[in-house]
């Protein structure tokens, strides 16, 4: 016996877009902007993480001591440029997004990527797709904290219980389940081991709805 699924709350980077190779570009032209070279321990620790926490490991990892809203400036206008040109979908997923909003199931885009970068991606991949959708830079406390999630919900005035969040991050992953979601895990830059309330799919591809729905108990 399944429940009723009322919404799908959806990550922006590595789970609908395949997008965390920009990502990983702008943060390389910042490294090298500021003297030094990123390191492949330091880039997973920023996957799913807002841009604040990034820009701390990166200036971390190189040992400056750099202005962290100067570094976010320039990768902003650095993800500005890339995101006008470089943006894909993952596989699976616009069809997964089509479907749900075909089965008139209200959608929302739950992101730590800030606005001005998320309006790029919403004109990419269609505004009409969305009824609501949360940036990093519009909550106090981003992933992995719940309230990303929780804001997503009330948005759509839907118990949070009701919805399913599909996200590619343990970070993300864990902002969706504190928050009260289940969640479908398909694992994009970092491994993702099944634990009680993740699912865990190696691709969106053949999701479909009901699918979605079979994980609302």
């Amino acid at each position: 016996m399944t429940g009723r699924l009322e919404a799908v709350l959806f990550d922006l980077d590595g789970t609908l877009l395949d997008s965390e190779k920009v990502w990983e570009q702008a943060l390389s032209d910042l490294a090298t902007e500021l003297g030094g070279r990123l390191s492949a321990t330091a880039r997973a620790r920023m996957v799913g993480s807002s841009m604040g926490v990034s820009t701390a490991i990166l200036h971390d990892d190189l040992g400056v001591d750099a202005d962290p809203e100067a570094s976010a400036a320039f990768l902003t206008e650095r993800m500005a440029e890339l995101f006008g040109t470089e943006l894909e979908w993952k596989p699976g997923a616009h069809d997964l997004l089509q479907a749900v909003h075909d089965a008139g199931i209200p959608a929302a885009l739950v992101t730590a990527t800030h606005r001005r970068l998320t309006e790029i991606a919403l004109d990419f991949m269609g505004r009409g797709l969305f009824t609501a959708s949360v940036c990093g830079d519009e909550v106090s406390r981003s992933k992995p904290a719940p309230e990303p999630y929780l804001r997503a919900a009330a948005l759509l005035a839907t118990p949070i219980a009701r919805c399913v969040a599909v996200e590619d991050s343990p970070t993300g992953a864990a902002s969706a389940l504190a928050a009260g979601c289940r969640v479908l895990a398909v694992p994009s830059e970092l491994e993702l081991q099944a634990r009680p309330g993740w699912t865990v799919r190696t691709s969106l591809v053949g999701v479909g709805v009901d699918d979605l729905r079979a994980l609302i108990r």
